[in-house]
C-alpha cells in the first residue's frame, strides 16, 4: 500500500512540500507573517515564546523548533530571528541542517528593521521556492506515515465512535509499518491505568503512568487538583461531566496494537508502532508537539467541531455527531454519523479514515487547509514567564 509523497535526505517522506519560515521569538512573528504573506508555497510557524524563560523552557523552544524545522512536510527552512532572544540558533540551525535540509537564517536587528528584513526574506523565500517546487510526489509505503493523533471540542459523541474510529486506523497503519503518535496526557487521568495496561513491556506501562502523575503535580504546583474535576466548558455542553469520563473516550484513539515507547514533547519516535508523547490537550501546543515529532499527517476526532488545523501538517477533521457535521461542515473532513444511527459500522469505518488519510498524504487538501484555518500556534512551555 503506497502513498504519493515526497522523498527526503534523512529517509523520511513528506506529504506536503513548503518552504518553513520559523520564528525564533515572538518579536518576529510580523515580520514571519509579512514574508509567508507574500511567498506562495511558503508557510509560517509563529508562536509566543523564545525570551525570558527559564532555561528548562529555553530548551524546549530549542529541541521543538528543530523537530519543526525536521519535519518533513517542509523542504526548506528559513529561521527569522531578533538577534537578542535566548533562543540558541546555532543550535537550532545546526539541527535541522543535520536532517540534510537547507536552512537560511535572517536576523532583524543586523539587517536593520523589520521593513527590510522582511523584503530580504520575500526574494530569499522565492528562490527556495522555485527550487521545492521542482521537486515530485512519488510512490512511496505507509509505512513511512506518522499519524498524529487528537480530539477536541469532544462531546459524548467523541468517545463512541471517532475516538474508537481513529484506533482502528491506527492498528491498520502500524500492522503497515507506519507509525502512530498517541499524545493529551491530562486525557488519560482516571483512564491511565487502562492504557499502561496496553504498554509493550512493564517499563512502557510505567512511563505512561509517571507521565500523568508528573502532569498532575503541574497543576498542584499552582494549587490545583484535576483529578475528580470538570472538563472543559465545552465539554460539560456536550454532556461530558469528569475528566475521568472524557479520559475513556479519549484513550481509544489508541487501538488495541501494543504501545512501544513513551516521549517527551516534540521528540520524534526512535521505534515503529504506536506510541505516546508527552503533551497537554489543547491544540495549539499538542498540534505543534505531534508536528515537531515528525508527524507528517494528523486525525483529530471532534463532537462539536474544532476548527484548528496545523500550517504545514494536514489535519483530518473526523466528528461522529450529525449536529457538528452539519453546523461545522466546513471544518469537518469526516462525518461517521451513521455509525451511531446504525448505518455503519466501526471497523469499516476505520478503514475508510485509513483511506482518506492516505488520499490526503497523496495531496487532497483537509477543510482546515482549503480554509486556511491553521495559524494559531504555540509550543508547549512548563515554567513562568520571567
Amino acid at each position: 500500500m503506497d502513498f504519493m509523497g515526497y522523498h527526503r535526505a534523512d529517509g523520511s517522506a513528506g506529504t506536503r512540500n513548503y518552504v518553513g519560515v520559523l520564528s525564533a521569538v515572538v518579536c518576529v512573528n510580523e515580520v514571519v507573517e509579512a514574508i509567508v504573506s507574500q511567498v506562495q508555497g511558503t508557510t509560517r510557524f509563529t508562536h509566543h515564546q523564545g525570551c525570558c524563560q527559564t532555561p528548562l523552557d529555553i530548551g524546549i523552544v530549542n529541541k521543538t523548533l528543530i523537530g519543526l524545522g525536521c519535519n518533513p512536510n517542509l523542504h526548506s527552512v528559513v529561521i527569522i530571528s531578533l538577534g537578542c532572544e535566548s533562543t540558541s540558533l546555532t543550535g537550532v540551525i545546526e539541527g535541522i541542517k543535520a536532517c540534510g535540509k537547507r536552512v537560511e537564517h535572517l536576523v532583524v536587528q543586523e539587517i536593520g528593521g523589520a521593513a527590510r528584513t522582511a523584503a530580504a526574506g520575500i526574494l530569499l523565500a522565492q528562490e527556495m521556492v522555485a527550487v521545492a517546487s521542482r521537486q515530485a510526489r512519488m510512490p512511496l509505503p505507509v509505512s513511512k506515515l506518522v499519524l498524529g493523533m487528537k480530539c477536541g471540542s469532544s462531546d459524548t459523541t467523541s468517545g463512541l465512535v471517532p475516538n474508537p474510529v481513529i484506533g482502528v486506523a491506527s492498528d491498520l497503519l502500524v500492522k503497515a509499518g507506519g507509525t502512530s503518535v498517541l499524545g493529551e496526557v491530562t486525557e488519560f487521568i482516571g483512564a491511565e491505568h487502562i492504557l499502561a495496561g496496553h504498554a509493550a513491556t512493564e517499563e512502557v506501562g510505567q512511563q505512561i503512568l509517571d507521565l500523568v502523575t508528573r502532569m498532575e503535580k503541574r497543576a498542584m504546583a499552582v494549587g490545583e487538583d484535576i483529578r475528580g474535576g470538570q472538563p472543559t466548558g465545552g465539554n460539560i455542553k456536550g454532556g461530558l461531566t469528569t475528566i475521568e469520563e472524557k479520559s475513556l473516550g479519549s484513550i481509544a484513539k489508541a487501538g488495541t496494537v501494543p504501545i512501544q515507547a513513551v516521549y517527551e514533547y516534540g521528540e520524534h519516535p526512535a521505534v515503529k508502532g504506536l506510541v505516546v508523547m508527552d503533551s497537554p490537550g489543547r491544540e495549539p501546543e499538542i498540534l505543534t508537539g505531534l508536528a515537531a515529532a515528525g508527524c507528517n499527517i494528523i486525525a483529530f476526532a471532534t463532537g462539536r467541531g474544532a476548527p484548528q488545523g496545523f500550517p504545514f501538517v494536514p489535519v483530518l477533521k473526523i466528528t461522529g455527531s450529525r449536529t457538528a457535521a452539519e453546523k461545522m461542515s466546513d471544518h469537518i473532513d469526516i462525518n461517521l454519523s451513521e455509525v451511531i444511527d446504525g448505518g455503519d459500522n466501526i471497523p469499516d469505518a476505520g478503514q475508510r479514515v485509513l483511506e482518506e488519510l492516505i488520499h490526503v498524504a497523496s495531496g487532497a487538501m483537509t477543510k482546515a487547509e482549503i480554509s486556511g484555518y491553521t495559524n494559531s500556534m504555540d509550543i508547549y512551555m512548563r515554567g513562568p514567564v520571567i
